[in-house]
């Protein structure tokens, strides 16, 4: 959006036409500043310029817009200021007034004959701006009076995108009523439905679904509007998704590199994991290369170290989710995957922060002592993941399996020196469940 006009630093009066009026118009702009409506009446019953031009060339209708005056925008038009008076930078009354949405305001500079066919100076209609920010009694009045809803900026976005963005149903759906089309492609390549899943507003997807949204357009990066959904973790818009009829492939891989049963298992969405696998997603589908620029790879040149392929059941221990791990499971997921790099379910569960899903883990792969192609075990990969709410529940599983503290990684290091070398907080925890009364006595 526009930066909002600079309306309330000190200005003075451009170009009186003579003194005593320059005067009236220094007052008038003063009264305007406070809402000083007496002063302002007085100041305008005395020839003051309602469209005197200010700081920026705002006029005192701007102003008061700016302050959301709504008495003192009245008093302006009463006294016959131009309501499609535009300051420098081409922004009208209208159009401010649509972005701080003050539905009196609007509607008085409607009623005064304000223009909502005047773009604001990023090439917005009123009827968008008011789409978005202001009551649907605004955009009522718009359409009533021959808005075009229809109309597109600069950019190919309309007023239905607009209120889609921001899930202003009602405004939906007068726009709908009107003729928008709820299959329009912006410059950049959205639909309304994208707009509307974005405001994260299951309501304002359904809005879309309902007036015949093209769920199977495809926008940049190939992305769906299943995927928007995923990535926006709007599951309740992913499960209207899923349940609209519409056909999704739910083996295509998305631009970080995953299908969606992996982004629910990650989130923990267990109601989306069972609708994915009853919708026939594949507990064993493996990740793919992500289409990801990463901050490391654009700054320096030098990408992170590649994730190999993996299972959702990997996603979802590597984030400590420990029922829908069950879930997976219970699916069909296999409990014997190894990664490229060695990780198995029990080495992902160790960097999740959930004792429950690492004991769950190791109910699946017994060996608490497995390492990964660089020699570290998930005791090494608890201890690296310095202090977290989790860390004494986590040791204590890890000493309860008997993991051992003596094994050394790829780069010499054991879980005692990991400890000795990190946080004294860790270190005080991991001896106090590793040594001493609370060791495991049967290791």
């Amino acid at each position: 959006m526009p930066r909002r006009i600079a309306l309330l630093a000190a200005c003075a009066l451009i170009g009186a036409a003579n003194p005593a009026r320059a005067d009236d118009g220094r007052a008038l702009e003063a009264a305007v500043r406070v809402g000083d409506l007496a002063s302002a009446r007085s100041a305008l019953t005395q020839n003051a310029d309602p469209d005197a031009r200010l700081a920026y060339a705002a006029t005192p209708l701007a102003l008061a817009v700016d302050r959301q005056d709504a008495a003192m925008v009245e008093l302006l038009l009463d006294h016959d200021a131009d309501p499609n008076f535009a300051d420098a930078e081409g922004l009208a009354p209208l159009a401010l007034a649509c972005e701080l949405g003050n539905e009196t305001i609007i509607i008085d500079l409607l009623d005064a004959g304000a223009s909502f066919d005047a773009p604001a100076p990023d090439g917005s209609l009123p009827l968008a701006r008011c789409a978005r920010f202001a009551a649907a009694a605004t955009v009522a009045q718009m359409l009533a009076g021959g808005a075009d809803a229809r109309a597109f900026d600069e950019r190919g976005q309309t007023a239905l995108m607009w209120a889609a963005s921001t899930g202003k149903v009602s405004a939906m759906r007068m726009l709908l009523d009107a003729g928008a089309d709820a299959n329009r492609v912006t410059d950049n390549g959205f639909t309304p439905l994208f707009f509307a899943i974005k405001s994260k507003s299951s309501e304002a997807a359904q809005v879309m679904l309902d007036a015949g949204a093209d769920t199977g357009f495809v926008g940049p990066e190939d992305t769906s509007a299943l995927q928007l959904a995923l990535y926006q973790q709007s599951w309740d818009a992913v499960a209207l998704l899923l349940k609209s009829g519409s056909e999704f492939d739910l083996r295509a891989i998305d631009r970080n590199g995953e299908r969606p049963l992996h982004v629910a298992a990650a989130a923990g969405a267990d109601e989306l994991v069972t609708l994915l696998l009853d919708k026939g997603a594949d507990p064993n589908g493996l990740t793919g290369p992500a289409r990801v620029t990463w901050v490391t790879e654009a700054n320096f040149g030098v990408p992170p170290p590649p994730v190999p392929p993996r299972p959702p059941l990997i996603s979802a221990a590597e984030k400590g989710q420990a029922t829908t791990m069950r879930q997976l499971v219970a699916g069909g997921a296999d409990p014997a995957f190894v990664a490229e790099n060695g990780t198995n379910v029990v080495l992902a569960a160790a960097t999740g922060g959930n004792a429950d899903a690492l004991e769950y883990a190791l109910a699946l792969a017994p060996d608490v002592n497995v390492t990964d192609r660089g020699g570290m075990t998930a005791l090494h990969l608890v201890l690296s993941g310095g202090m977290k709410p989790g860390l004494p529940a986590m040791l204590r599983v890890l000493r309860d399996h008997c993991a051992r503290t003596d094994l050394a990684s790829e780069r010499g290091q054991t879980a005692d020196q990991i400890a000795e070398q990190g946080l004294t907080e860790v270190r005080t925890i991991y001896e106090s469940v590793f040594t001493g009364p609370q060791a495991n006595p049967a290791c």
